[in-house]
């Protein structure tokens, strides 16, 4: 066996390699939409113009019968969000049960990677938030997550060649964070609890399970269940998005006899798409629009909340990731693969301090009574994740060369049959020198 699939981060199986291209591929395309549609939120929020912008955000659609009346802002972060919860639900299960972390000791170190990674910065703005006059320590949930798609279009731009188990790494990390965030929203940024609607939730959900498991076919089925398990967790007062990660949890990933694909990769295939491409451009759009017209820019990015989400997201995420990854492979007594180098995590622990999407949710949820607040934490969340994706770029572009070596290997396809030869020799070639 190559030393290229020995230790931490080495190469993939092919089936999880191909699985996690054509996740990545989605996500790459959705996270360029994702930075233009902030792009001109932003630009549009600032410009004489303004005004349009936040009363396209204010605009109330829904049936009110329904309580259902609300702002395309919240829709954004009510509605379109739980489409993408739905799919990182999809693809934590698939992980778990027949992806990268379904095996225990291989999921050891991407798992802690990941607790490691949330816990750090918010550790990082809590203290930051109580010694600092002023401070809020509510707001501790927001640099806990990392932004796939806006890391994804990072790599697109300077790290095509990354190693695919490192971007599966990535992703592992990203999916880990997304259900802790969704934990974290649920137990600590709801409001208005009803525990009547939320059982109804929960026995909608309960029945589009069974239904999974019982092999019941048809998706108006499954999506009408949904909706509906949607609508009583918007009105039970935990945040809508729950019922996205749980329908996703929910759905069915193997394959059986006679079937070519799994309901979940059935899902994915279409509703990836509508995610990456609609759903999180569109929340990113009314949720980065950020005026800083008449503010004094200085000092909001030194107050407590800019701090604490800067320094948890820039140096909290690479701290957390890296840290525990290399203690896990300290007291495990595992290895790098021969082809990685601890710099190359390094890079993905920078990109982890990403935290666009998931972290303005979260500011939002913080400080929905407090419009001071949220635009100093949305600016600093902006701030930070240029920062991050800066100093990943200057880790990656110095190891740009190796990788493109290391790929030449990897992707070579000398028979044409679709299958990299790395998987079908007995004795691969080494990788290059590093």
């Amino acid at each position: 066996m190559s030393a290229a699939n020995e230790g931490l981060f080495g190469r993939l199986p092919l089936p999880e390699r191909q699985w996690v291209g054509d996740a990545l591929r989605d996500e790459t395309t959705g996270g360029v939409l994702l930075l233009a549609a902030a792009t001109i939120a932003l630009i549009w929020a600032n410009s004489p113009w303004a005004d349009t912008y936040f009363a396209l955000a204010s605009v109330v659609v829904g049936p009110a019968a329904l309580h259902l009346d609300l702002p395309l802002s919240v829709w954004a972060a009510d509605g379109l969000l739980a489409i993408f919860f739905f799919v990182a639900g999809v693809e934590l299960r698939h992980e778990f049960q027949v992806g990268s972390l379904s095996n225990p000791r291989k999921a050891a170190v991407p798992i802690a990677a990941a607790l490691g990674g949330m816990l750090v910065p918010a550790l990082l703005y809590s203290i930051i938030n109580t010694v600092m006059a002023g401070g809020q320590p509510g707001g501790w949930g927001i640099p806990m997550a990392t932004d796939i798609a806006f890391a994804l279009a990072v790599l697109a731009v300077v790290g095509r060649s990354l190693p695919v188990a490192l971007r599966a790494f990535l992703l592992s990390l990203a999916v880990v964070d997304d259900l802790g965030a969704i934990a974290v929203i649920a137990i600590f940024y709801s409001h208005g609890f009803d525990p009547a609607a939320l059982a109804a939730s929960v026995a909608l959900l309960a029945l589009y399970g069974i239904l999974q498991w019982r092999r019941v076919k048809g998706w108006p089925i499954y999506l009408a269940i949904a909706v509906a398990a949607w609508v009583f967790m918007h009105a039970s007062g935990v945040h809508a998005t729950v019922a996205g990660v749980a329908a996703g949890l929910l759905t069915r990933v193997t394959t059986d006899p006679g079937e070519s694909e799994s309901p979940g990769e059935r899902a994915e295939h279409v509703i990836r798409p509508i995610s990456a491409g609609v759903a999180v451009p569109l929340f990113a759009f009314f949720a980065a629009g950020v005026s800083v017209v008449g503010t004094d820019i200085a000092a909001t990015l030194s107050g407590p909340i800019a701090l604490g989400v800067i320094v948890g997201l820039v140096v909290g995420k690479p701290i957390g990731v890296v840290g525990t990854a290399w203690l896990m492979a300290r007291f495990t007594r595992a290895s790098l693969a021969e082809s990685i180098r601890w710099r190359d995590v390094v890079a993905i622990g920078m990109l982890a301090g990403i935290g666009f999407t998931v972290s303005l949710l979260i500011a939002e949820l913080a400080f929905y009574d407090d419009a001071a607040n949220l635009s100093g934490a949305k600016l600093s969340i902006l701030l930070a994740s240029v920062l991050s994706a800066a100093l990943a770029t200057g880790v990656l572009v110095t190891r740009n060369r190796y990788y493109a070596q290391l790929a030449a290997v990897e992707e070579a396809d000398e028979d044409n049959d679709g299958i990299p030869d790395v998987y079908q020799r007995k004795q691969p070639p080494s990788e290059p020198a590093s």
